[in-house]
């Protein structure tokens, strides 16, 4: 059994390909050519989340992450997710590796939102804004360059330094014009694609910010008691899932809302692999505002491991 550690999935798995490696990972499990199965998180008594996540992919390979998210890590130089995926083969069942998962899920969340922004996001969408600068911000702006050309990026932290950094470092990386702003009002101002990226347990923005025709990736909240969107602007929009399951299950962000009687179950419309496959229609209208409610399936995890395991057999 090998052992990758983040250093090498980093130079393995570029944000590009990773994109496509999540479209065919969501469009299988669509299909029911996959099995993912819920997470089971368990809230440890300093205030961390101790998660097993497992999944099955064709006959090919199976596997599971198991990984702790410690927020308050912020600062540290600890990242708040850590822990292994752990790959096998679906013939006989033998263990392939043990992965890095902070690499993993650095790069394959960032990817995901990325699919989900391909197909949601108008296609002359120019303009992001990241709030929240943490190493998700790093992934998403890697990886949604790829599906569309920016012309601006913003971003927002409630850490005023660390925005400003984050600012300086990517344009440097990137070559974009990259912009901290004092607050999240100011970085939604002209966005027409949006990440919310933070371990917020109330909402970051109100719904009179966010322009219409918009796209809103909305990932940092992952419990049900945890949201970072007003439920006015969720009952407004057009919402999509990775999982059915999991957003009605998991995600603050729909069941708060859902919960207040603004709206019933069908107001999620479907999945990311639902359409890319044609089954549901995404935008409609210019000036609709979309929703990605990003919950982070285990079978995304695999599907990355899969191919970095691929990549190193040669």
């Amino acid at each position: 059994m090998r052992i990758i550690d983040g250093a090498e999935i980093t130079r393995l798995l570029d944000e590009k390909s990773c994109i496509e490696v999540m479209k065919k990972t969501l469009i299988a499990l669509e299909e029911g050519r996959g099995i993912q199965f819920l997470r089971t998180p368990h809230q440890l008594p300093g205030g961390g989340i101790f998660a097993f996540m497992p999944a099955y992919l064709d006959e090919d390979c199976f596997g599971a992450k198991v990984l702790t998210v410690f927020h308050g890590n912020q600062g540290t130089g600890c990242p708040s997710h850590q822990g292994f995926v752990l790959l096998f083969e679906g013939r006989h069942g033998s263990p392939l590796a043990l992965l890095d998962a902070s690499a993993i899920t650095r790069i394959r969340t960032g990817a995901v939102s990325a699919a989900a922004t391909d197909l949601l996001a108008k296609k002359n969408a120019s303009r992001l804004a990241l709030l929240g600068c943490g190493e998700q911000a790093h992934s998403h702006l890697r990886a949604i360059r790829h599906v569309r050309a920016l012309a601006l990026v913003t971003v927002w932290d409630i850490d005023p330094s660390r925005s400003e950094a984050f600012a300086r470092s990517l344009a440097v990386e990137t070559g974009l014009r990259i912009e901290a702003r004092p607050g999240p009002r100011e970085a939604l101002e002209g966005a027409d694609i949006i990440c919310t990226l933070t371990p917020s347990q109330t909402p970051i923005l109100e719904a009179p910010w966010v322009e219409a025709g918009a796209h809103i990736n909305a990932v940092g909240a992952c419990r049900p008691a945890d949201r970072e969107l007003p439920s006015a602007l969720v009952a407004q929009a057009r919402v999509y899932g990775d999982s059915r399951e999991s957003v009605l299950r998991e995600a603050g962000d729909f069941l708060i809302p859902l919960g207040e009687g603004l709206f019933g179950e069908d107001h999620l419309r479907g999945t990311i692999g639902g359409l890319a496959l044609g089954r549901m229609p995404g935008r409609i209208a210019e000036g609709d505002i979309t929703i990605f409610e990003a919950l982070g399936l285990a079978a995304e995890d695999i599907a990355a491991a899969a191919y970095v395991y691929a990549a190193l057999q040669g």
